[in-house]
């Protein structure tokens, strides 16, 4: 499967890295979200997240959209074995958004945590730093 650019898959490690680069907006959010159900049907098991979310220079999303995702993304895994998804973001608009998608997706299969640093991210996903730093 051919992945954009901002997007890796690592088979060895079962990891998904999205680094999204200039506007975070709704076009960029359903991108990810197409290649995230693409890659869950294709795959059939489990796989954890990462989104380095540094390098994006704009947010432009609002709480209805957000919502709307997080809801779609919760009730599209049910039933699916459980991941993780790190975002790290350093931006307040992103860490806003990245906490309210964490708090609707609470208590389903994708369990989401918010960092600001990359090597927390990686200890929670149970990772080397290298592995989140390093491009594929």
């Amino acid at each position: 499967m051919k992945l954009p650019s901002d997007i890796e898959f690592h088979d060895d490690i079962s990891l998904l890295i999205y680094r999204p680069r200039g506007v975070v907006d709704e076009a960029a959010v359903k991108k990810i979200v197409s290649v995230l159900e693409d890659l869950e049907e294709k795959m059939q098991r489990p796989f954890n997240r990462f989104s380095d979310t540094l390098e994006a220079d704009e947010v432009e999303l609002n709480f209805k959209y957000v919502i709307q995702v997080s809801l779609c993304r919760r009730l599209s895994y049910a039933g699916h074995p459980p991941v993780k998804s790190a975002i790290l973001a350093r931006d307040s608009t992103m860490i806003h958004y990245a906490r309210l998608h964490a708090l609707l997706t609470q208590g389903s299969p994708i369990n989401v945590h918010v960092f600001k640093d990359r090597k927390e991210a990686a200890d929670w996903l149970q990772l080397p730093v290298e592995r989140l730093t390093q491009k594929a």
